[in-house]
């Protein structure tokens, strides 16, 4: 079935809409950060840059090391971003441009979200690299795609929003399960986590500045909250639409945080940046090696 030009933009020099990177320019393995500026950190453990595309919050370079092909992009703030990120980036990987028509051949892509977040169990220290197993979604967005049931643990949803007495104005939250494979990958270096993605920083992750709370007590539900042998162990705002949309779209994905502020212990570190680098190494890496 041929895909409208309304329903994907395919930009004049042959690249999607957003993202502005051309078909050819993907590599099968990416790796996304929230901050454009944050790109580019990354150059320096590449042996070769082949190419660079920036338009909006949308920066990305595809370079090799170790005759490994990696694309690392920015998505900016935000799972309605991560929205659009998945869906062209799968749009490169499945779809031929030329017929606007699906590939006959499915190509699956290892998808590596690393990002900051903000611990809540006293045991992880600041500094962690957390590793989400389970991506929880506060933002509702995969309630929008058909059978998002299927590619979500629904029994875990049920204990979760029982325990937490939600609210029925809030949307319906998602429990979204990250590529087995690529937890294999990281886990040596890693901190099992279970993940809230929330679509806001202040009052969805629970911090009080002017306004109240739609549920006061929402930290210490959170924290409290236990599921066989998972807990929530930190705060974000992207990692459930990349699982998600992950599995619905037949790719590998996890996300990787460094702990930079402590909710349980009201702490944070605003000087992280050398822990982001040394993140950024292991994960490139872990990809490239």
């Amino acid at each position: 079935m041929r895909i409208a030009e309304s329903e994907l933009i395919i930009n004049a020099d042959g690249s999607v809409f957003h993202l502005h990177i051309r078909p050819e320019q993907l590599a099968d393995n990416v790796i996304l950060v929230g901050d454009p500026g944050r790109v580019q950190m990354f150059e320096q453990h590449f042996d070769t840059i082949e190419c660079r595309n920036a338009s909006r919050e949308f920066v990305s370079f595809t370079g090799s090391r170790n005759g490994h092909r990696v694309t690392v992009l920015s998505t900016g703030i935000g799972t309605d971003n991560i929205d659009i990120v998945m869906t062209e980036l799968d749009a490169l990987a499945n779809i031929d441009f030329e017929t606007r028509e699906v590939k006959d051949v499915h190509r699956t892509l290892n998808i590596v979200r690393l990002g900051t977040c903000g611990a809540i169990q006293p045991e992880i220290p600041l500094g962690s690299f957390i590793l989400s197993h389970y991506s929880i979604g506060f933002d509702g967005l995969l309630n929008w795609y058909a059978k998002r049931e299927e590619i979500t643990d629904t029994a875990m949803e049920e204990a979760f929003m029982k325990h937490m007495n939600w609210p029925a104005s809030l949307p319906v939250p998602y429990f979204a399960k990250a590529s087995n494979k690529l937890i294999e990958l990281f886990a040596d270096s890693t901190v099992r986590g279970m993940t809230i993605s929330a679509p806001g920083f202040y009052g969805p992750q629970g911090r009080v500045v002017r306004l109240g709370l739609a549920m006061p007590d929402m930290l210490e539900r959170v924290e409290s909250f236990v599921y066989g042998d998972h807990k929530i162990t930190n705060f974000e705002m992207e990692g459930s639409a990349i699982a998600g949309m992950a599995g619905h779209l037949g790719h590998e994905a996890i996300t990787v945080c460094c702990a930079i502020a402590h909710r349980y212990l009201k702490d944070a570190n605003t000087d992280y940046k050398p822990q982001v680098a040394k993140l950024i190494k292991l994960v490139v890496d872990k990809l490239t090696d």
